[in-house]
């Protein structure tokens, strides 16, 4: 089965190269308003589809928070640490974990094509002003 041919757009691709030069991991609404710089006529609508295509075709991932989705362009295997608190999206500097999927494949009887982990807790600012400064061992 083929994929069907998705026509070049000069607004999906200044979503794609704003997400690239970012590692906040944006909300929509921070794409709709600095895509509207470019594309001053660009409704919020055309960036949620534009978004959610482009998550469709593994050009850029959508992460779910308890808050607004994120969104990251950088498609390398890495984790992500989730704030409980302000619902930041940081990436963990962490060695992407082959072994995961090899005991993943060994447990299931399906295709096991990649994974995904999410970290949740608070952030080192959110951390701070909650005065929990203490390390959990």
């Amino acid at each position: 089965m083929t994929m069907p041919v998705i026509k070049y757009s000069r607004q999906r691709e200044s979503i794609k190269q704003f997400l690239m030069g970012r590692k906040d991991h944006p909300t929509a609404d921070v794409v709709y308003r600095n895509v509207r710089r470019e594309f001053p006529h660009i409704s919020l609508g055309t960036v949620y589809r534009n978004l959610s295509l482009l998550s469709e075709l593994g050009e850029i991932s959508k992460i779910s928070t308890d808050g607004p989705d994120r969104f990251d362009a950088n498609q390398d295997p890495h984790y992500h640490f989730i704030c409980r608190r302000c619902h930041a999206v940081l990436d963990l500097p962490l060695p992407h974990m082959e072994q995961m999927e090899i005991q993943a494949s060994q447990a299931f009887s399906g295709l096991i094509e990649g994974h995904t982990a999410c970290f949740y807790g608070l952030c080192p600012d959110c951390r701070t002003s909650a005065g929990d400064t203490e390390k959990k061992d």
